[in-house]
């Protein structure tokens, strides 16, 4: 951590992470506001007038909490369908230059169920098994339009607390569509161009195969006529043989589009397996960091769009700083751990000046994995540019920590405003309790039934994560996946449902989840978690929204507590670490946590 090039990349970091804030910010009051106007409606709005007369759309009609919630149900559903159907049958259908073949009814069913929830957990390698029209069509749409629905919930969310006697939260489509249509299309356009300027792909062309520089030779399983791996003596483990490798097939294909959405719309599934880690998904530093801002930008921004609805621009700013100090410090301790190194190996005589490099890119280092890691899992986003099981087990914890919070640390596209603003209904309601006086928030008092809604959010994360972890952890379908033992097969399983649960996307590599002999078990139960994490949430959030703004305004007094000072940023800041700490410190307690000491005592897994 001695180094002042790191410390100025992160100067600079946040430095145009501020610069974006507040122009973003003041852009989306305008895209939000159905009768705002921007500089785009030339060009952009005869677009969206057609597209509400074709659906059917009055834009002019709110809608209620319920009727909004619908509304989302029923378009995640045409959307979860409509994909699944793409992917089964991907091999009758165009732009499949590989001849790849259609997924299996499992591997759709997660697939679907992950794009649609904006998690893009990915139990299979892109490249070799999405055809081009499957990565265009029914992926990359449903980056748009997942990281719409989250920014028209946070919407709907502040405007419940702007508004007073109020029956209405705005129209789903209406926000969909302009989210859409103003803001993640035309910024994805030019930011894609920007990443083919780096040396990103964008084509339609079948993968090119080329000649090694020089051949070498790999063990592959013996195959008998019939197709079947040939058994040795024991009727169990595979004969190998030996196969030269004389060719490499390089991937293709219309890339850049899919990074900058899934950047943008913090969605994260990449379009070859190593992610962001790929050299064609991220050729340059420029492009790494590029990537990094995009995935704060819209969360970030969202903050001060708060501040300017409910007519307090200093709460905006202290939700942003609450979410900037818990940012700041999962980076220092993630940053701290990988360039501390493994201390079995320096005991073995490695040196450690660069620490732990194991999984990570030498183009971007231990810094700019450790930075990458911890925005990635701060917002719902995914994206690596390492891998997260190979890091050490402290600098492992803190993106699977991040991701247990509710990922509210500038978090997703709106996943991560509407996520916060629960903390903040919860700190607030504590403040209350301290004081002995009924808790208000901007003027609305918190009652008993919007405690409720906000427990019920708190209680299916926590019950989705670690239920999931214990049933796995405990069958034999579980444990047939991972590629580790002990503490070290414990986190991997623990991430897994906390990643699908907080619709976060990222793994810890170890695990596998599309089993080769077709167990459905792992495939099935993630995405059922990614569906109750995403709509179980959304729904009481949504509620609570409803409640807030059919409230009058009380008239601050001398016991109100104030929501824009260090007080509050500490508060809510506490807030968060407390209920994370009490809910998942246990199962983090034997994960990760034991796995260091045992680590520290030359133990590995």
């Amino acid at each position: 951590m001695n180094s002042p090039n790191a410390w100025l990349q992160f100067a600079l970091y946040v430095g145009a992470l501020l610069l974006v804030t507040k122009p973003l910010g003041l852009y989306l009051v305008q895209v939000l506001d159905a009768r705002g106007r921007t500089w785009l409606d030339r060009i952009v709005g005869p677009v969206e007038r057609l597209t509400y007369r074709l659906c059917g759309i009055d834009p002019a009609r709110e809608q209620g909490w319920l009727g909004y919630a619908g509304s989302l149900l029923a378009f995640s559903l045409v959307g979860l369908v409509f994909t699944y159907f793409i992917l089964r049958y991907q091999d009758r259908l165009p732009l499949n230059r590989q001849g790849l073949p259609g997924l299996t009814p499992h591997l759709a069913f997660n697939t679907a169920a992950s794009f649609t929830t904006n998690t893009n957990w990915q139990s299979y390698s892109g490249e070799a098994t999405m055809s081009y029209f499957s990565q265009m069509v029914a992926l990359t749409i449903h980056n748009f339009t997942s990281a719409a629905v989250g920014i028209g919930v946070a919407a709907a969310l502040v405007r419940g607390l702007a508004r007073q006697s109020a029956q209405t939260l705005g129209n789903f489509w209406v926000d969909v569509v302009r989210v859409s249509y103003y803001l993640l299309a035309p910024v994805c356009a030019v930011f894609a161009l920007v990443l083919v300027s780096q040396g990103m792909i964008q084509n339609f062309r079948p993968y090119t195969v080329a000649k090694t520089y020089e051949p070498y030779v790999i063990q592959v399983p013996k195959t008998g006529p019939d197709g079947q791996p040939v058994l040795a003596a024991d009727g169990k483990t595979p004969v190998q043989v030996d196969q030269a490798v004389d060719t490499q097939t390089i991937v293709q294909g219309p890339m850049a589009s899919q990074v900058a959405i899934k950047m943008l719309g913090t969605n994260g599934g990449g379009y070859a397996n190593a992610n962001a880690a790929h050299p064609f998904e991220n050729p340059t530093p420029l492009s790494n960091f590029l990537q990094m801002l995009a995935i704060f930008a819209i969360p970030s921004a969202l903050t001060y769009y708060l501040g300017r609805v409910v007519g307090n621009q200093r709460h905006g700013w202290a939700v942003w700083g609450a979410m900037f100090v818990l940012f700041v410090a999962g980076t220092l301790v993630c940053w701290r751990a990988e360039a501390g190194g493994n201390p079995i190996h320096q005991r073995l005589g490695v040196a450690a000046a660069e620490g732990n490099l194991e999984g990570k890119e030498v183009r971007f280092g231990v810094f700019n994995s450790a930075l990458f890691a911890t925005i990635t899992t701060d917002a719902s986003c995914g994206a690596v540019n390492s891998m997260h099981d190979s890091f050490t087990p402290l600098g492992g914890l803190v993106p699977l920590f991040n991701i247990e919070t509710g990922e509210v640390i500038f978090g997703g596209v709106g996943a991560g405003l509407y996520g916060m603003l629960i903390f903040v209904v919860l700190a607030v309601f504590i403040a209350g309790l301290m004081v002995g006086r009924t808790p208000e928030y901007l003027g609305k008092k918190i009652e008993a039934y919007d405690v409720k809604l906000v427990m019920l959010v708190l209680m299916v994360l926590a019950a989705t994560i670690l239920g999931g972890t214990a049933w796995a952890a405990v069958s034999g379908w579980g444990l047939a996946g991972l590629n580790n033992a002990g503490p070290h097969g414990f986190s991997e399983i623990l991430y897994a449902y906390s990643s699908a649960v907080g619709n976060n996307g990222s793994a810890f590599g170890g695990l596998t989840a599309n089993a080769a002999d077709g167990d459905p078990h792992w495939d099935t139960t993630l995405a059922l978690a990614m569906l109750i994490g995403r709509f179980l949430m959304i729904i009481p959030i949504l509620a609570l929204a409803g409640s807030l703004a059919g409230k009058r305004l009380v008239p601050a007094s001398a016991g109100t507590f104030r929501t824009e000072g260090l007080t509050f940023v500490v508060l809510l800041v506490g807030t968060v670490l407390l209920v994370g700490a009490l809910t998942f410190l246990p199962a983090l307690a034997v994960g990760p946590v034991v796995e260091h000491y045992l680590m520290g005592a030359g133990t590995l897994f």
